[in-house]
């Protein structure tokens, strides 16, 4: 391995708050001095990290990278690294984790559950539960965006759409947050949070064994009774689903709240006219890309990229929000500016492996903000923006807190006449 083109002394911080709040100089000095990164991991392993658009987007669809953790480096396998961390087999059998037909095998499996039908189901949903959650932050004159709103929208959506009871919420709540901020920094609750819902899951999918229903679980049970899904398959593809299907949403809900507070003039604009919204939620999308960093990938045979040499089995990340904000193509990338970029952003990644659920996350985010603000569009924060909490994750960006004033809007709207748990530290 050659030694490193750039003084090791200088190479920036990449974790604690103010990484958390503000990644962009770090990512701008990546991009300039080591745009393939060497990052150490815990567990004495490492990772490449990828910074720049080009090579981000040139590497999701290089066919010598493999999703599969079976050919990763023994370094990486030995570290416990991935999803599920300690790679049970009742979990790791999902679509994320393998490539060519028995990804494709596996992505048709769910494509059920994101259809036309079920998203239009889950629009109305989405309505109904952000009106009944907005009623006690409206009473009080306050509440916290994340804890009171985005949150219990986002893992009881998913949850429905799973096919998870209301009445085991509690017990999946605090499970999938240490899941989801994936700190590998502590290995221990990440495995006793894999065996919650490992057992968690297994309790529903015997429910539904027995009682099926209008859900992904109950959907992917008849296509194992078709012979088509093995009972692996099926646990691993909820555990996926719950992990990855809520905090996206949550995280992408809070952002585009914070940025509209802020930016009242488009706030304005995005509730008179809901094609502004989704310009609105577009560029939040590249802006404050609420995917951080892609799940693993790993070389499959020596190669170069980003002009570094690359060995087989060597992991590798690739930093969708770092490649939103590279300047070589998005100009002034921390300007918010809905509509006028021309070059579409890879917030929810390229090629085979793009994610699944990113439609039902555009149309929940959509949803909950039209009723958010169309009921109560004079919200203000109640800390300065410098104060906010952004949450520690390696994967995920997203707010871990959004404190707001608010008042009761009488004015009806189409949110408004629609149908009508704390988020841990």
């Amino acid at each position: 391995m050659p030694d490193a083109a750039y003084d090791a002394a200088a190479v920036p911080v990449m974790f604690g708050p103010d990484f958390d709040r503000d990644p962009s100089p770090a990512y701008e000095w990546l991009r300039s001095n080591a745009p393939a990164f060497r990052l150490p991991l815990p567990g004495d392993t490492w990772t490449w990290l990828l910074t720049r658009h080009a090579d981000v987007v040139s590497a999701m669809a290089d066919p010598r990278l493999s999703k599969c953790p079976s050919v990763a480096a023994e370094h990486w396998r030995k570290a416990n690294l991935g999803l599920p961390a300690d790679h049970r087999p009742t979990l790791i059998g999902h679509m994320n984790n393998v490539e060519g037909e028995e990804h494709a095998r596996l992505r048709k499996a769910c494509a059920g559950a994101f259809g036309p039908r079920r998203l239009q189901h889950m629009r109305d949903r989405t309505h109904q539960l952000a009106n009944e959650l907005l009623d006690p932050i409206l009473d009080r004159g306050e509440g916290d965006l994340v804890e009171d709103f985005a949150y219990p929208l986002g893992i009881r959506s998913i949850c429905e759409l799973i096919g998870i009871p209301e009445s085991l919420l509690d017990e999946v709540r605090p499970p999938a947050l240490v899941v989801a901020a994936g700190d590998v920094t502590d290995m221990a609750s990440m495995l006793k949070a894999t065996d919650d819902l490992d057992a968690l899951l297994a309790d529903v999918v015997a429910r539904k064994r027995a009682e099926p229903g209008a859900d992904l679980i109950s959907d992917l049970l008849a296509q194992e009774a078709a012979g088509k899904l093995t009972d692996d398959e099926v646990a691993a593809t909820a555990f996926l689903s719950l992990i990855a299907g809520h905090e996206t949403t949550i995280s992408l809900i809070a952002s585009t709240a914070l940025t509209l507070i802020t930016h009242p003039e488009e706030a304005a604009r995005a509730r008179a006219d809901g094609s502004h919204l989704t310009l609105v939620i577009e560029e939040v999308l590249r802006r404050d890309t609420p995917l951080q960093n892609t799940s693993w990938r790993f070389v499959t045979e020596p190669m170069e990229l980003a002009g570094q040499r690359m060995e087989a089995g060597d992991p590798i990340l690739l930093s969708l929000l770092a490649a939103n904000r590279d300047p070589e193509v998005h100009p002034e990338p921390l300007a918010f500016r809905p509509g006028e970029r021309p070059v579409r952003h890879v917030a929810f990644g390229v090629g085979p492996h793009i994610c699944i659920g990113a439609a039902l996350a555009r149309m929940q985010a959509s949803a909950a903000l039209e009723t958010l603000f169309d009921r109560a569009p004079s919200m203000t924060l109640t800390v300065p923006e410098d104060r906010l909490v952004w949450w520690p994750s390696a994967i995920t960006r997203g707010l871990h807190n959004l404190p707001v004033s608010s008042r009761r809007h009488l004015r009806g709207g189409p949110a408004a006449r629609s149908p009508s748990g704390r988020r841990g530290p």
